[in-house]
């Protein structure tokens, strides 16, 4: 599960790209009862999802008009410079090069060889979200990937996540750990796109997961403040019911309820 220790390529930061801010500021606060804290204009417009006080994501607008909105995740790292030779080495490229955020961290922005956007996070006065793995907040990170063996060898060489395959229906499911972590100590997921999704164009990409303490009644709040179902609820043996929504501007991110939160 994940936690706030942070341990290097777990996931450590979450923000949303929009092109209309102020919207998405208004739509994520009904859903999951989120405040908004702004940066600052220095800030470009950046900004910060909070609950009682601790960030649980972040929001800013696109970086430029040929971005497409999404939610981004980032995973930690202790040198952004080298994990950037190592995506290059790796096959992977750079979609912006290793920066320091004030006297925040450091960041960088990266694709993995099948396309999927993530970036990294070298912390500095700011470690990390303040809230994981609680109700409304980021609790699993999941792959989805034109090339599910592609993408684990490239996160492996970059980031040496341990990994294990599940069965998932007649597919496998790859259970992402980071390095050296425990059973118990897994972040997220990769999973192989099938015909039928990249036949629609959907192609590789990071879904972020939210726990809510009921997926039926986040779905129904959310179809009424304009998102739209991409996956309906769903139970699944041994995990939770899920669902997995497309916002009012075209970001995807998922909800569930763990079987472990007692939904």
């Amino acid at each position: 599960m994940l936690n706030t220790d942070f341990r290097p390529g777990s996931p450590v930061w979450l923000d949303l790209s929009s092109p209309h801010t102020r919207a998405s500021v208004d739509f994520y606060t009904a859903l999951f009862g989120w405040t908004f804290d702004s940066a600052g204009p220095e800030a470009g417009g950046y900004g910060f999802f909070q609950l009682d006080g601790r960030t649980v994501a972040a929001l800013g607008p696109l970086a430029d008009e040929t971005a497409l909105p999404g939610w981004t995740l980032y995973f930690a790292t202790a040198d952004a410079d080298r994990t950037t030779d190592l995506v290059q080495q790796a096959g992977g490229s750079v979609r912006f090069a290793p920066f320091d955020v004030f006297t925040a961290g450091r960041m960088a922005g990266f694709s993995d060889p099948t396309g999927a956007d993530f970036a990294v996070w070298q912390p500095h006065d700011t470690r990390g979200l303040d809230l994981v793995n609680e109700e409304v907040s980021l609790c699993w990170a999941e792959c989805y990937s034109v090339d599910a063996e592609r993408a684990k060898a490239f996160y492996r060489a970059v980031f040496g996540w341990q990994e294990q395959d599940v069965p998932f229906g007649e597919a496998l499911y790859t259970v992402l750990t980071p390095a050296g972590g425990g059973s118990d100590d897994a972040h997220g997921g990769i999973m192989q796109l099938g015909p039928e999704h990249t036949a629609r164009g959907t192609g590789s990409h990071w879904l972020p997961y939210f726990e809510v303490p009921n997926v039926d009644a986040s779905l129904a709040i959310a179809e009424q403040l304009g998102a739209t179902v991409r996956l309906p609820a769903t139970d699944v043996h041994g995990v939770g019911r899920l669902a997995q929504l497309v916002d009012p501007h075209g970001a995807v991110f998922a909800v569930i309820t763990s079987r472990a939160s007692g939904a």
